[in-house]
């Protein structure tokens, strides 16, 4: 098994030659505008995880996929060249979910908001369940009485 550190090298060094591929063009037309996020790579060298996200609508995302699927052999020499080591790692292309957590998380900020919004106005408007100071404090006798 390899040491931690040479893993993170080559899924840096494996990220930047499929993006250089990448940008260079695959003469495919299912093929949109693609970003590679992240990539992971197994301790012992032999797979690459390759995270990616594609801008434009569900159909263009499922053609992209399609197209990365059948570019993977021509990648996956393209990285064998490039990188010293004594294999070359297999490659699989997955799906990146930071735009949908995005809007997740985007849905939830607002809805958040929304709500300090109605405690705020419920708090402009609110009253005293019982006295403005509901705490017992101390009683004086009066001196006067005796």
């Amino acid at each position: 098994m390899a040491d931690p550190a040479r893993a993170a090298k080559m899924a840096d060094r494996i990220q930047v030659i499929v993006a250089k591929r990448l940008e260079r063009g695959i003469k495919d037309p299912r093929m949109g505008f693609v970003t590679i996020t992240d990539v992971k790579v197994t301790g012992d060298l032999q797979h690459a995880s390759i995270f990616y996200t594609v801008y434009g609508t569900d159909m263009e995302r499922a053609d992209t996929a399609a197209a990365l699927k059948s570019a993977t052999g021509m990648l996956r020499s393209e990285v064998g060249k490039n990188i010293t080591a004594r294999l070359t790692p297999s490659l699989e292309f997955i799906a990146d979910g930071i735009p949908e957590n995005a809007a997740l998380i985007e849905s939830l900020l607002s809805e958040a908001a929304a709500r300090d919004a109605e405690v705020d106005t419920l708090k402009k408007t609110a009253s005293y369940a019982g006295d403005e100071d509901p705490y017992v404090k101390p009683r004086f006798p009066d001196l006067d009485e005796d």
